[in-house]
């Protein structure tokens, strides 16, 4: 009898030992996959701060918290980075549309203003049904002849090419006119200086 006694004693203790024993706390990472447990535990710990403030559960349940704001503000980060990438890009591809737009708009000026120039250096021979006009017309660079390319000196013309040129003109302006005056002012600059 006194064996079993002893026996039922052994067990009794152990019984008490064991429920005496507490669980482990609670680990970080499970607070980490579990936010309601992790919500509950901190309410829990800042009630009562001085007492809580060691206890291993809490101290693991604010590493926790800290690590989800870690986190959370990476994934943010990432977020705002990857938005300011993509508003980068589309403003680039606007810049360089605008940069595009603007070398062809000042390419277009060129030509226009290359063949407004040429325009007035070429002379077209005269028409073909008869009509002795001389026509101006823009002509490109390269069927343009050397002496009339731009910046070149341009010799005066021919005394008998001025002569022609003086009795069309004089044919076809009524005098007293604005443009008799003109064409005056165009043979005067057109004769070699003295």
């Amino acid at each position: 009898m006194k064996i079993v006694r002893v026996i039922i004693c052994l067990i009794g203790l152990s019984l008490v030992a064991a429920c005496s024993e507490e669980p482990p706390p609670t680990s970080v990472s499970e607070f980490m996959e579990n936010p309601r447990l992790l919500e509950a535990t901190m309410v829990r710990c800042a009630q009562n701060r001085t007492e809580t403030k060691y206890m291993p559960e809490c101290v693991n349940a604010r590493d926790a918290v800290n690590r989800l704001e870690i986190v959370e503000e990476r994934s943010r980060r990432e977020s705002l980075e990857l938005q300011s990438e993509r508003k980068r890009q589309a403003l680039r591809r606007t810049q360089e549309a605008a940069a595009a737009a603007r070398r062809r708009a000042d390419e277009e000026q060129r030509r226009r203003a290359e063949a407004e120039y040429l325009g007035l250096f070429e002379e077209l021979p005269a028409d073909n049904n008869g009509s002795g006009v001389v026509q101006s017309a823009p002509m490109d660079s390269a069927t343009l002849p050397a002496s009339n390319a731009p910046g070149a000196d341009v010799p005066p013309a021919a005394e008998s090419d001025q002569a022609e040129l003086v009795e069309f003109e004089e044919a076809a302006v009524e005098p007293g006119s604005d443009l008799e005056a003109v064409r005056e002012e165009l043979r005067r600059r057109q004769q070699p200086p003295e």
